[in-house]
C-alpha cells in the first residue's frame, strides 16, 4: 500500500524528519511518500497558521492521486475534515491518531505541546473527539515549532520539564508529544519516565495500514460527501 504523509507547513527539514519516523514505523511493503506545500507558513502555531496553510495543503494532497491513505502530519489535525470530503481514501491527522492510541493504553493522558497559543485548539479537538475526559492536561513547553524541530538541549529541557510536571502534578500515566517535531524525543522520554510516550506519526501510519488492509474507506454518505459544485445562474 502507498501512504502519503503530508506536512502542512513549508519546512522541508521537518518533512524529512517526519518521513523517517513514518518509514521506521511502517510495515514491510508499505510505501511512504512524504511532501509539503511550496507555499504557506513555515510552522503551524495556532488558528492563524492553520487557516493560512489550507490552500497549500489541499493542493499538495491533490498532487498524489494514486495513494491508499493520507496522513496529515500536523498535531492540530489541520484540514482533515476537508480532505476527507475531497478524497475517497482514509485520512487521519496525527493528533487524532495519538489521542485514540492513548485512550487504548492508559486511563489518564497528558499532551505536551509547543506554545500556549496552540493549547485552545488542541483542547477543542479533544472535546470534539469525545476524549477530553481522559486528558488530564494540555501543557505548553513554550518552545516554538522550529526550535523543537531544530533540536538542542534547551528545547529538550523545557519539554522534559513539562512531561515531569504532567506526571507529578496531573497524575498522567501516558504522555502525548503534541508536535510532529518532537518525535525524536519519544524513546528517550519513555525510558526516563518509564511510561508510554506517544508520537502521533507512527500511530497514524499504523491506523492507516489497518484501515486499508481491512478495506475500509471514508464514508461518503453524509458530512464527507464529495464537494458540491454549484452551477452559476
Amino acid at each position: 500500500m502507498k501512504i502519503h504523509v503530508v506536512n502542512p507547513n513549508t519546512t522541508a527539514s521537518m518533512t524529512r524528519a517526519i518521513a523517517e519516523v513514518a518509514r521506521a514505523t511502517a510495515r514491510p511493503g508499505t510505501e511512504i511518500v512524504a511532501s509539503n506545500p511550496a507555499r504557506g507558513p513555515a510552522s503551524i502555531q495556532g488558528y492563524y497558521d492553520v487557516a493560512a496553510c489550507l490552500p497549500g495543503l489541499m493542493a499538495e494532497a491533490a498532487r498524489y492521486p494514486d495513494i491508499d491513505a493520507l496522513v496529515v502530519a500536523c498535531f492540530d489535525d489541520t484540514g482533515v475534515d476537508a480532505l476527507r470530503a475531497m478524497l475517497d481514501v482514509p485520512v487521519i491527522g496525527i493528533g487524532e491518531a495519538a489521542y485514540h492510541a492513548a485512550s487504548l493504553i492508559s486511563a489518564r493522558f497528558s499532551v505536551v505541546t509547543t506554545l500556549p497559543r496552540s493549547v485552545p485548539g488542541l483542547e477543542a479537538n479533544l472535546t470534539r473527539y469525545g476524549l477530553m475526559a481522559r486528558c488530564v492536561s494540555v501543557r505548553a513547553s513554550d518552545v516554538p515549532v522550529l526550535e523543537v524541530e531544530g533540536g538542542g538541549r534547551d528545547a529538550e529541557r523545557l519539554i522534559t520539564g513539562q512531561v515531569k510536571r504532567a506526571i507529578d502534578e496531573d497524575m498522567a500515566d501516558c504522555i502525548i508529544l503534541g508536535c510532529a517535531g518532537m518525535s525524536e524525543l519519544r524513546s528517550r522520554l519513555s525510558r526516563r519516565f518509564d511510561l508510554p510516550v506517544i508520537d502521533g506519526i507512527g500511530c497514524a501510519v499504523g491506523f492507516m495500514e489497518t484501515l486499508v488492509s481491512t478495506g475500509l474507506r471514508t464514508s461518503k454518505a453524509g458530512a464527507y460527501a464529495a464537494p458540491f459544485v454549484a452551477e452559476r445562474v
